[in-house]
C-alpha cells in the first residue's frame, strides 16, 4: 500500500510538472495580453489556455508579478467557474473579463484585472474585448489544423491580424498591402472612406490618387520613411471632393519583410477624423474671436475708466460706478463664453443685466418680447445700456419709490430690426437734467456708435423713457 501511494504521489508530481512544463509563453499571445489591457486603460491582463484535461498550455500576462500570478489564475479559475460575480481577490480586482472558446468549448480565459474595484466597462469596450479573446481562440485553431489548410489559415490570420489592430488603433477600416503587387486587400469600409466604389480589392496607386493634393506629398514621404526602415506609420490627410473637407487618419506597420529587407506585406487602419478637426478649427476661430473681443473690451473698459473719473465728483463715486460697469461687463462676456462668442438671445440678457435690480420676492421690472439673437458687440453694448438705464432709475427713477416700476419691451420687426422700449413709471415726479452725465452719454453718443443703434432718451415728468433700434442678425428659437 505504501509503495502504490508513493507512484501514486510521484505520477501526480509528474503530471504537474508536465503541465507546468507545457505552459508556454508566446510572443502573440503576449501582445493580445497587452491590447486587452490598453482597450480597458489597465495596468494589468492574464491570458490562459488549457487542453481538454485542465493541463494549462499558454499563459500570457503584463502588469503582474511573480508574486500575483498565482491570484490571476485563481480569478481566472472563478471566472470560468462563477462567473465575473463571484471572481474577487484581496489585491487584484477583475475589471472585465471574456471565455476564450475553440469549437464550441471554453478553454479558457482572457482577463483585465486592476489592484483596486472599477465600474465595469461599457459594451462597446467589452465588445472589443470579446474579438481579443476570440482571435486568441483562432489563433490555437489555426495552429493545430493541418498543413493541406495552410492557404486558408494564413487568410484568416490576416483578417484576425487586421481586426487586431484595428481594435487597437480604434480603426473604422483595416487594410492589408501587398507592395510587390500593389495590391490592397480591405474591408467594405475603406472604399466608402475614400469615395470609391465598393471593392474588397485595390489598387495602392489609386488610393494615393484619391488624397487631395494638398496633403500628398506629405503623405509620400512618410509612408516611405516607414517602408524604408521605420516600419510604422502614421499621418492625416484630407480625401478629394469633399467641401467641407473630409479628413482619415491612417495608421500602418510593415510586418514582413523578405531577405533583402524590402517590404512584403503592411498591414494598416483608416479612420475618419473630419469631427475633430472640424472641433480644432472651431476651437481656433474661437480663440482668434475671443483675442479679438479681448482687446474690444479692454478698449471699452479703458474708456469706461476715462470718461468715469472725468463725471465723478470724488474718488468713491467713481470706484462704485466703475465697478458697476465692470460687473455688467462681466455678466455679459461670462454669457457669451457659455455660447461660445457666438451671440446670445436678448431675453437672456435682459434677464442676467436687470435682475440685481429687482426683486424676486415682489418683482418690479417687466422684460417681454420675442427672443432675438444679438451680436457680441451688440451683447455688450445693450449690457451696458441695461446697466445705466437700471442704475439711473434705482438713484433717481421709478426704482427709487416702493411703488415704481419699469417695463421692458421690444418688438422685431420685418426687415430684422430690434425696437426696444424703456419705460419707468410710479417713481418721483421726473424733472429733465440740466446736464448729462456719463451714463446718459453712455447711453445716447458712445454705445449707439459701437453697436449701430439709434437710441432716444427722454425725460417726461410721469417717468424716464428710452427707446432703442438696432439691427439684427436672425430670430432665435424661443
Amino acid at each position: 500500500m505504501q509503495d502504490d501511494r508513493s507512484n501514486a504521489s510521484n505520477d501526480a508530481d509528474d503530471s504537474a510538472d508536465e503541465a507546468q512544463g507545457r505552459a508556454q509563453r508566446d510572443p502573440d499571445f503576449d501582445r493580445l495580453a497587452k491590447l486587452a489591457a490598453a482597450l480597458m486603460s489597465a495596468p494589468a491582463a492574464l491570458l490562459t489556455l488549457a487542453d481538454q484535461d485542465g493541463r494549462q498550455l499558454v499563459q500570457a500576462d503584463v502588469g503582474l508579478s511573480s508574486a500575483q500570478i498565482t491570484e490571476a489564475l485563481d480569478l481566472a479559475e472563478g471566472f470560468l467557474a462563477n462567473g465575473p460575480a463571484e471572481a474577487v481577490n484581496r489585491t487584484l480586482f477583475l475589471h472585465a473579463g471574456a471565455p476564450i472558446v475553440m469549437s464550441g468549448r471554453t478553454f479558457g480565459a482572457l482577463l483585465v484585472l486592476d489592484n483596486e474595484r472599477r465600474p465595469a466597462p461599457d459594451p462597446d469596450r467589452q465588445a472589443q474585448l470579446q474579438d481579443v479573446a476570440a482571435l486568441a481562440g483562432s489563433l490555437v485553431v489555426l495552429r493545430d489544423r493541418s498543413q493541406a489548410g495552410a492557404r486558408a489559415e494564413a487568410a484568416l490570420v490576416h483578417a484576425e491580424t487586421r481586426r487586431a489592430i484595428a481594435l487597437e488603433a480604434a480603426a473604422l477600416a483595416s487594410w492589408v498591402w501587398d507592395p510587390r503587387t500593389g495590391i490592397v486587400e480591405c474591408d467594405t469600409l475603406l472604399p466608402e472612406l475614400f469615395n470609391m466604389p465598393s471593392a474588397a480589392k485595390m489598387r495602392a496607386r489609386d488610393i494615393v490618387v484619391s488624397i487631395d493634393r494638398r496633403d500628398i506629398g506629405k503623405t509620400r514621404k512618410i509612408f516611405q520613411e516607414a517602408l524604408e526602415g521605420s516600419d510604422d506609420y502614421s499621418g492625416e490627410y484630407r480625401i478629394r471632393g469633399f467641401d467641407p473637407p473630409r479628413w482619415l487618419a491612417a495608421r500602418g506597420r510593415v510586418v514582413e519583410r523578405d531577405a533583402d529587407g524590402r517590404p512584403t506585406l503592411v498591414f494598416g487602419v483608416n479612420y475618419d477624423i473630419t469631427e475633430r478637426r472640424s472641433a480644432e478649427e472651431r476651437q481656433r476661430l474661437l480663440l482668434r474671436e475671443i483675442n479679438h473681443r479681448v482687446k474690444n473690451t479692454l478698449a471699452t473698459v479703458q474708456a469706461l475708466a476715462t470718461q468715469t473719473v472725468r463725471h465723478a465728483r470724488e474718488p468713491r463715486e467713481f470706484l462704485d460706478a466703475f465697478i458697476q460697469r465692470l460687473r455688467a461687463l462681466g455678466l455679459a462676456h461670462g454669457l457669451l463664453s457659455e455660447y461660445e462668442w457666438r451671440g446670445i438671445g436678448i431675453r437672456d440678457l435682459a434677464r442676467l443685466e436687470l435682475s440685481p435690480f429687482d426683486d424676486d420676492d415682489a418683482p418690479r421690472i417687466s422684460i417681454s418680447g420675442p427672443d432675438a439673437l444679438l451680436s457680441p458687440d451688440q451683447t455688450l453694448g445693450l449690457a451696458l445700456i441695461l446697466h445705466e438705464l437700471a442704475s439711473n432709475a434705482l438713484k433717481y427713477g421709478a426704482l427709487s419709490a416702493p411703488g415704481g416700476s419699469v417695463v421692458v419691451s421690444w418688438t422685431v420687426t420685418s426687415d430684422k430690426r430690434l425696437e426696444l422700449q424703456w419705460t419707468e413709471s410710479g417713481g418721483p415726479e421726473v424733472v429733465p437734467p440740466s446736464h448729462h452725465g456719463f451714463g446718459s452719454i453712455l447711453i445716447r453718443r458712445s454705445l449707439a456708435k459701437v453697436i449701430s443703434s439709434e437710441v432716444t432718451h427722454e425725460f417726461p415728468s410721469e417717468g424716464v423713457r428710452a427707446h432703442i433700434s438696432m439691427p439684427l442678425g436672425e430670430t432665435a428659437e424661443a
